[in-house]
């Protein structure tokens, strides 16, 4: 499993979808992933105005850690996409990681079109929950 862990968070930092794979250490995920937020947000703050113009969703590698790499993607409403990685997978290149958080954000999209979900509840789909096990399986 090479992508361990894949969060929505709203823009206001609290968690709208958690899954990690193994689900072991899924408390230092948690960790990373919070810690990964401030990051999020000074990138943001240091685009200022380029984000906007320039619509490049994706944010990069935000910073690697001896055993993972944390990778963040933001959209146009504020709500941010991050995803850990382990460092051992050097097959993963940053234009595959960039077409997982594209992939991540349609199916994001595609659940905030139903009539029936609440903008700010957590993501409780069954589909969602298979197209992102998939992706996560796919890289290995």
């Amino acid at each position: 499993w090479p992508v361990l862990v894949s969060v929505i968070c709203s823009p206001q930092n609290y968690p709208l979808y958690i899954r990690s794979v193994p689900t072991e250490n899924e408390l230092k995920f948690h960790y990373t992933v919070h810690t990964s937020l401030d990051v999020v947000d000074e990138k943001i703050s240091a685009m200022g105005k380029a984000l906007v113009d320039q619509r490049e969703l994706y944010l990069g590698l935000l910073y690697p850690t001896e055993d993972y790499k944390v990778y963040g993607y933001v959209t146009n409403s504020k709500v941010k996409f991050v995803m850990v990685v382990d460092s051992s997978n050097t097959a993963l290149r940053d234009n595959e990681i960039r077409s997982m958080f594209r992939k991540l954000h349609n199916s994001y999209t595609d659940i905030m079109c139903n009539p029936f979900y609440n903008p700010g509840d957590r993501i409780h789909s069954r589909a969602f929950d298979n197209m992102v096990n998939s992706m996560m399986m796919q890289v290995c």
